[in-house]
């Protein structure tokens, strides 16, 4: 996949996002998508198109953190900054190692998981959705 390049200290959400606080359960740099692992504390750590459960994609960082730092992420903002443009309308998705892609990346055998649209060049309207196998979805 092209993934798209994130200049983590261009990341924010908006006044009416929804975020949640957790617990870093791995090194992860704002921008990054986010799954909750279950099974280690629910701690959050990097998601994956690839993996399961690691594709359940929960979020965004919007802040750098290790394992066993505090870590914040926006589950869903509908004029999210993801630190990286696009063009109107194009759709992201998750990629591997916590990285974002255009939906034209999408591989047969991933995990087909919408993190956004672009409402503006820089701007997504976010919220991670799982679908299943993009040989599941696609027609």
């Amino acid at each position: 996949m092209a993934d798209y390049v994130v200049t983590a200290a261009d990341v924010q959400q908006t006044a009416s996002a929804q975020v949640i606080g957790a617990t870093a359960g791995a090194t992860i740099t704002a921008g990054q998508a986010v799954y909750k692992d279950s099974t280690d504390s629910n701690k959050i750590k990097l998601a994956d198109c690839t993996t399961d459960p690691a594709y359940e994609c929960v979020g965004i960082a919007l802040n750098g953190a290790s394992d066993g730092q505090p870590i914040d992420y926006v589950v869903k903002d509908q004029g999210f900054t993801p630190g990286f443009t696009g063009a109107i309308g194009d759709i992201v998705i998750l990629s591997t190692s916590g990285n974002l892609a255009p939906s034209t990346d999408l591989a047969a055998a991933d995990y087909a998981v919408v993190v956004g649209v672009f409402t503006t060049t820089s701007t997504l309207n976010m919220q991670c959705n799982a679908y299943g196998r993009a040989t599941t979805v696609k027609s």
